[in-house]
């Protein structure tokens, strides 16, 4: 008689996805890059009471407020090509403890050496600007791909929330403690940040930066020879960097967009968003209800891409950023100030619907071994930008007047990303058009 064959075992179905809010290597990265913001969020507020309480003049704040910017742009450069020569972790581990460092530093300074607190505002600056690549890459080696858009949905909220909190938070502390003390508290943040996140399988490092790390069996007299390859090898890492980006159209005309939005509109709102505030409306409560509007549309856009995939991905984010011209319109109109605190909560809105998938798309899309170099270059360019549009649009304001420097920058909002859009491969964020289901 013939055998019959046995029954093939039925296939067992995969369990379903599990939520990234249930992974704890995730929760710890996330509570880290939380403490990092807090802690980023805070400082500017904490020297503002230093001001306060005299023990820091208008003018110094100033010059440690610029010397912690000009750390964050150098070492947003530098902490992009360290977190692809060496571990992610560790670059976290060290530019936040480089920050905690910075704050009892700062504490030490105050009312006492201004020099000591811009050296130490320029330090906390580094530890932040390197923190920034380094976390956006090790998102990427701790969340598999199905989840990395609500991961990063997960971070951006956490931006969001410690921004709308970290002032009111710190306010409410300072009626209890001093300005040292809350200097202090903003260090315990930074050691947050740099001990809670776990450790991850580790990307393999490009060959160039093994090369760069091998040492050299040179005698000392070598050293001074040893030091220029070492920066010649940086610099050549830093530079293929900029060379993947550039493989990705999508992400040229991105960039370019956000800078745009950043350094043209978010500038002109920023300048002339008070003066609007007091000079047509007579109080601040436009102000902050507008300020505080966008900060909750963030959150609320954040959200709503955690769930959403839109099968366009690349112009509903444009779309999206797009959305942040409704902001500066809004003032070049008189109208009623809830229209006001309306556009505001679009234009936050709009904002996370690009930023998310924007962040998403650079994890899937750009090499691994080359991901915190071009997260870097993304941040250089997008923060470096935004002082000179600063920096240029109150003399503008002087010169044509606030409702001419809006519409135009309006109008920047609303066509340099359409424009953008038109770029090959934007469509999708991807190299490649997404297989039909």
């Amino acid at each position: 008689m013939p055998t019959t064959p046995a029954p093939t075992p039925a296939k067992s179905e995969a369990p379903p996805p599990r939520s990234v809010l249930r992974d704890t290597a995730f929760l710890r990265l996330w509570a880290g890059t939380t403490a990092s913001g807090l802690a980023t969020w805070a400082l500017p507020f904490v020297l503002g009471l230093a001001v306060l309480h005299r023990d820091l003049g208008a003018a110094g704040l100033g010059l440690v407020l610029a010397a912690r910017t000009a750390g964050f742009l150098l070492a947003v450069a530098i902490g992009g090509v360290l977190a692809d020569r060496h571990t992610r972790r560790a670059v976290v581990l060290w530019s936040a403890l480089a920050a905690a460092v910075a704050a009892p530093l700062l504490a030490l300074g105050l009312g006492r050496s201004l020099l000591l607190m811009t050296a130490a505002a320029a330090l906390a600056g580094a530890g932040q600007g390197a923190c920034r690549p380094a976390f956006q890459a090790l998102t990427a080696e701790t969340v598999d791909p199905e989840h990395r858009q609500q991961a990063n949905a997960a971070m951006t909220m956490a931006v969001r929330a410690s921004t709308l909190t970290g002032p009111a938070l710190t306010a409410l502390l300072a009626a209890f403690l001093d300005v040292w003390m809350l200097l202090l508290g903003i260090g315990l943040l930074w050691l947050v940040a740099a001990l809670v996140p776990s450790r991850v399988r580790r990307v393999a490092v490009p060959a160039a930066a093994e090369r760069s790390a091998t040492p050299s069996p040179r005698r000392p007299a070598f050293r001074a020879f040893q030091a220029f390859r070492a920066f010649r090898a940086f610099h050549v890492e830093f530079l293929d960097g900029i060379r993947e980006a550039r493989r990705h159209p999508w992400f040229l005309a991105g960039l370019a967009a956000l800078v745009a939005v950043i350094a043209l509109g978010y500038s002109a709102t920023s300048v002339a968003l008070p003066l609007i505030s007091r000079d047509r409306y007579g109080t601040e409560w436009v102000l902050a209800a507008a300020m505080t509007a966008y900060t909750v549309g963030a959150l609320a856009g954040a959200l709503l891409i955690s769930r959403l995939r839109p099968r366009s991905q690349g112009w509903a984010a444009f779309a999206g950023l797009a959305a942040y011209g409704a902001a500066p319109l809004s003032l070049t109109l008189p109208v009623h100030p809830v229209v006001v605190v309306a556009a505001y909560a679009v234009a936050g809105i709009g904002i996370e619907l690009f930023n998310v998938p924007w962040f998403t798309a650079t994890q899937r899309e750009v090499a691994p071994d080359k991901l915190a170099r071009v997260s870097s270059l993304d941040f250089l360019v997008s923060y470096g930008l935004a002082p000179v549009g600063l920096a240029l649009i109150a003399p503008a304001i002087d010169a044509f007047g606030v409702t001419p420097v809006l519409a135009t920058c309006a109008t920047a909002c609303f066509l340099v990303p359409a424009v953008a859009a038109l770029v090959p491969t934007t469509r999708h964020f991807a190299a490649r058009p997404k297989a039909s289901a």
